[in-house]
C-alpha cells in the first residue's frame, strides 16, 4: 500500500467512522475504529491517521465558527456529549487554529473565551495534542466522537466577528472606567459567595447590585450623547443540567429586569441573551450569583420523600428553583424600577427616553435573529413545600440595599 492510497484509506474510514457514528450504528462504529488504530499491515499507518485526524479536526473547528460556534459554546457542546478528554482535545484543536490569526484581528470577547478555557499551544508537534497514552485505539476513538460532535453542530446566529475579520476599537476612557467597575462588582459577588455569614453576604451582594445599576445606566446615557452610537449585542449563556427549565426561566427574569432579552436553545444546552454590552455585564454577573445562591439553598433543604417513603427529591428541587426564579423576578423588576427612578431625580426626565429606546432597539434585535422564535409555556410545579421554600429563598438574595424583605 502506497503513502497515497494510505492517507486515502485513513480518510475513507474517518469518514466511514462518521457515519456510522451519525447513524448511531455503534457495533460498526468501533469496528471501523479498530481498524483506524490497529491496522498493522503498513508501516507509517499510525502516522498516516493521525495526520488524517489532525485535519479533520482543524476543519471542524473552522466549519464550526463559520457556521456560528464560538470557542466556549464548542467546548460546552462536546462536554454535554462526552466530557473529559474529549474537551481537552477539542480545546487543544482550537487553540491550534487560532495560530492563523493575529491577536489584533479577534475579538476581545472570543479572545476572554479561549483564555477562560485555557487554550494555548502547549506542543511541539502537533500529534501530542491527540494524548495516546499507551491507548492508542482509546485515542482513536476519542479522536474520532470529537469529529462526530463538531460534524454534527447546527448553524447558530452569529454574534461575533470571525477571527482574522476583527477591528479591535481603541479603549476609551468610558470604556476602561467600565472595565474597572465590573472587576470591582466580580470581587464583590466572588465575597457574597464564598462567605459564611449571611449579614455578610448581603452587604457585599447589596454592594455589587448597586454598581451594577448605576453601571448601566452610565453607559446608556454616554451612548446617548454625539457619537456615542452602540447596538445591541449578543451572548450565549449555558445552561447545565439537571432542571434546565428553570434555570433558563430565571436567566430570563435576570434577562428581562435589565432591559435584555432571553432566547432559551434547549437542545444546545445555552440560552441566548441580546442586549447592550453594559446590561450584559450585568446580566451574566447577576444570573450567576443567584443560581450559585438558589443551588445552595436548594443543597441544604436537602432529600425529601412522600408518605410511601418514595423519593420526591427532584420534584421538590424543580419546584424549588421555579419558585426561585419567579420571586426574583418580582423582585428584580422592583428594584430595576427604584434604580431608574433615582437615576431621573439625579439626572432628568430624558433618560426615560434613553432607556426605551434601547429596548426597543434589543426587541427589534431579536426579530432579526430569531424570525421564528416561538414561546415556551409555563413550567407546571407540583410540589408545593420545594414552592414555598423556593421563593422563601428567594426572598432571602438581597438584591438592592433599599429592597429589604422582611
Amino acid at each position: 500500500m502506497g503513502q497515497m492510497d494510505a492517507a486515502a484509506m485513513a480518510e475513507a474510514l474517518v469518514s466511514e467512522a462518521l457515519r456510522v457514528r451519525h447513524h448511531w450504528d455503534e457495533h460498526r462504529f468501533r469496528r471501523t475504529v479498530e481498524v483506524l488504530a490497529d491496522r498493522s499491515d503498513h508501516a507509517g499507518w499510525p502516522r498516516t491517521v493521525d495526520r488524517t485526524l489532525l485535519s479533520g479536526l482543524r476543519q471542524a473547528v473552522t466549519a464550526a465558527w463559520q457556521a456560528g460556534w464560538q470557542p466556549a459554546d464548542v467546548a460546552r457542546r462536546v462536554r454535554r456529549a462526552f466530557g473529559g478528554e474529549h474537551v481537552q482535545l477539542a480545546v487543544d484543536a482550537m487553540a491550534g487554529e487560532m495560530r492563523a490569526y493575529a491577536a489584533v484581528t479577534v475579538a476581545e470577547r472570543w479572545l476572554a473565551q479561549l483564555s477562560a478555557l485555557d487554550a494555548r499551544v502547549w506542543w511541539e508537534a502537533d500529534e501530542e495534542i491527540l494524548r495516546e497514552k499507551g491507548d492508542r485505539h482509546a485515542m482513536v476513538t476519542r479522536a474520532v466522537e470529537v469529529l462526530s460532535v463538531l460534524t454534527m453542530l447546527p448553524r447558530l446566529e452569529r454574534l461575533c466577528p470571525l477571527p482574522g475579520t476583527a477591528r479591535r476599537a481603541v479603549p476609551v476612557s468610558g470604556r476602561v472606567a467600565g472595565e474597572r467597575t465590573l472587576a470591582r462588582i466580580r470581587a464583590l459577588l466572588a465575597k457574597a459567595e464564598s462567605t459564611e455569614f449571611p449579614a455578610e453576604a448581603e452587604t457585599f451582594t447589596s454592594a455589587a447590585q448597586s454598581l451594577m445599576a448605576k453601571h448601566s445606566i452610565d453607559a446608556a446615557m454616554l451612548a446617548a450623547e454625539p457619537g456615542g452610537a452602540e447596538e445591541p449585542a449578543g451572548r450565549r449563556v449555558g445552561i447545565a443540567s439537571p432542571y434546565e427549565k428553570p434555570k433558563a426561566i430565571l436567566l430570563d427574569v435576570v434577562a428581562s429586569a435589565n432591559r435584555c432579552r432571553a432566547v432559551w436553545s434547549r437542545d444546545l444546552g445555552f440560552s441566548t441573551v441580546l442586549g447592550f454590552d453594559a446590561d450584559l455585564d450585568a446580566v451574566e454577573l447577576l444570573f450567576t450569583s443567584l443560581l450559585v445562591q438558589a443551588t445552595s439553598g436548594m443543597v441544604q433543604a436537602g432529600a425529601r420523600r412522600d408518605l410511601a417513603g418514595r423519593s420526591r427529591t427532584r420534584s421538590f428541587r424543580q419546584s424549588f428553583l421555579a419558585a426561585y426564579a419567579q420571586r426574583i423576578g418580582e423582585r428584580l423588576r422592583a428594584a430595576s424600577g427604584e434604580a431608574v427612578r433615582q437615576a431621573v431625580a439625579e439626572a432628568g426626565s430624558d433618560l426615560l427616553p434613553v432607556l426605551a429606546a434601547r429596548e426597543l432597539a434589543v426587541d427589534k434585535a431579536v426579530t432579526v435573529l430569531f424570525p421564528r422564535l416561538s414561546r415556551t409555556g409555563v413550567m407546571s410545579v407540583n410540589d408545593r413545600e420545594g414552592w414555598v421554600s423556593g421563593r422563601a429563598a428567594a426572598d432571602l438574595a438581597t438584591l438592592h440595599a433599599r429592597d429589604k424583605i422582611a
